[in-house]
């Protein structure tokens, strides 16, 4: 069942107060488009149609109208000939066809009035469906920025930090511990070779690296 009865229930809407009671908003935007979509077809469908009768409605009246003065011309014939009784024949065909042109022209100017009325409905259901897209990308655009939002904060709550935060953790008690060793070595005990103290320092920036890498992707992630 559509939201609106049809053109004038969609030129009268109020689309603040339509989308304040949806429960589903973007659903009901959605709707509201479609269905204006919809009437707005069927409206420029009748307008063709209008013209299109206009257009044979005035040929039909420039055939009465030349029906007309072929009448007269007969009539006159038939009266110099003599003919009166055909004369009147063709003078009473004369009346039916001005009748006809008269009825035709009356019923031009009425589908004249409905076309102007039209064109205003269609000028009026081109504002709304405006409004109504207008309305529908702005709620396009808050519902992925709470999207984005719900996102961040999940991952600023999820497991994928706490778990970087931990290897951190780790990384940093590694590096104390072979800076503990290497302080301990003046606690006492022989002297270390050249090649001890070469591998602590490799094994020192090896640490400080996976360090500063760790700390460079939680800086991206941030």
């Amino acid at each position: 069942m559509g939201i609106f009865s049809r053109t004038r229930d969609i030129i009268a809407a109020n689309m603040t107060d339509l989308l304040d009671k949806a429960e589903d908003p973007a659903k009901m935007i959605r709707m509201i488009i479609m269905e204006m979509e919809e009437t707005l077809v069927e409206v420029r469908a009748g307008a063709a149609r209008t013209i299109a009768d206009q257009k044979e409605m005035r040929r039909a009246v420039v055939r009465a109208e030349a029906a007309q003065a072929s009448w007269a011309e007969k009539a006159e014939l038939a009266l110099s000939k003599g003919r009166e009784d055909l004369a009147t024949a063709a003078l009473v065909e004369k009346s039916k066809a001005k009748s006809f042109a008269d009825a035709t022209a009356h019923d031009i100017a009425a589908l004249d009035e409905s076309l102007a009325a039209n064109e205003v409905d269609i000028a009026k259901l081109e504002t709304k469906l405006r409004e109504a897209r207008q309305r529908q990308n702005a709620l396009i655009a808050r519902i992925e920025s709470a999207n984005s939002r719900g996102k961040m904060r999940e991952m600023y709550k999820g497991p994928r930090i706490e778990d970087a935060f931990s290897k951190f953790e780790i990384i940093e008690r590694r590096a104390d511990l072979a800076e503990g060793r290497a302080d301990a070595v003046l606690l006492g005990g022989p002297p270390r070779t050249l090649d001890e103290e070469i591998a602590d320092l490799r094994a020192n920036d090896s640490i400080a690296a996976e360090l500063a890498a760790l700390k460079a992707r939680l800086n991206k992630e941030g």
